[in-house]
């Protein structure tokens, strides 16, 4: 079986023989692994001015990178590059038929940007969002509505040129000490849309990963009861032990993520090794386990702590 068919497998919880699919929600430690700056460091500003084999040039040279980091690191998936915007859909699908067929179709392709939903304000405008949801709460639902609904259509019309195999929605919800939202305004703010979203992606035939950092179990219900096909990140820093959750849900949704990002940069090689270990033991179960860190492998992080949990992967991860 090829790593997407594996990852497939999983995102059904179906059993199998070999290793659990790895993949990171991004990978961005490219110029030390392979001296090359990553696609979303680097600035387009000038792309309208280029030629046509320019551009070109361009896209093979990071759809190249994209498939190299898959290569090296055992991954599962790899996400599609953005050179433009998220929004242009003829860009898009050039990128995924190029990933797509340099690759050989040996991997998942993934979009990790079309999620509407109400996630965590920023600081800058969190003091007005709070006073809209008391005050007006309708405005706060129908502009999320809108933004979903303009996802769904481009996915839409993404679709009908090229395949997405999964969708990574990526709004946060949680703190570390637990969600953003008390769990009513949860099932009142999020929840309808974010069923809604995770329905309409299914029906246009992409699994769906939906990732929130921090503590999650006040809304683990609802976020499960939702429907989409796996969870991440599972944050240990948030209080998020994945054994709790593949005891209670794990016939229902599969889990990805959950190995210690916070030791990943200050813990020692021991606590690394052992946050490892334990989302292996107690993520793998029978199927429907995706090993990864606990957010995406970012800048700053030290690439050996990352190989290091990959050499742990490798031994203890196959079923």
């Amino acid at each position: 079986m090829t790593p997407k068919e594996k990852l497939g497998l999983s995102l059904q919880r179906k059993p199998f023989k070999g290793r659990v699919p790895h993949f990171e929600l991004d990978f961005f430690l490219t110029m030390e692994a392979f001296g090359e700056v990553h696609p979303r460091h680097r600035s387009f500003s000038q792309w309208n001015q280029m030629k046509p084999n320019e551009r070109e040039l361009h896209r093979i040279n990071i759809a190249e990178l994209v498939i190299k980091v898959a290569e090296k690191y055992g991954h599962s998936a790899i996400r599609v590059p953005v050179i433009t915007s998220m929004w242009d859909v003829e860009e898009n699908v050039r990128m995924i038929d190029l990933v797509r067929k340099l690759s050989n179709d040996k991997y998942a392709l993934f979009c990790a940007q079309y999620d509407g939903t109400f996630a965590i304000p920023d600081g800058n405008s969190m003091m007005e969002v709070s006073m809209k949801l008391a005050d007006a709460p309708e405005e706060i639902k129908e502009h999320h509505q809108k933004v979903i609904d303009r996802c769904i259509d481009t996915v839409a019309k993404i679709t009908k040129q090229a395949k997405i195999d999964v969708l990574f929605l990526t709004c946060d919800y949680c703190f570390n000490n637990g969600p953003f939202l008390s769990p009513d305004q949860f099932a009142e703010f999020v929840f309808p849309q974010l069923k809604y979203e995770l329905d309409a992606f299914r029906s246009l035939g992409c699994f769906t990963i939906k990732h929130t950092d921090g503590n999650i179990m006040p809304i683990v219900d609802q976020l499960v009861n939702a429907g989409p096909d796996a969870l991440h990140s599972l944050d240990p820093q948030g209080g998020v032990d994945i054994a709790v959750i593949k005891q209670k849900y794990g016939d229902r949704v599969a889990l990805m993520g959950n190995v210690n990002c916070g030791y990943m940069d200050t813990g020692t090689d021991e606590q690394v090794i052992e946050s490892a270990r334990y989302a292996l033991k107690n993520g793998m179960g029978k199927s429907g386990y995706i090993f990864s860190t606990s957010n995406c492998v970012y800048t700053g992080m030290e690439l050996r702590k990352y190989e290091l949990i990959l050499d742990v992967w490798e031994k203890e991860g196959n079923y």
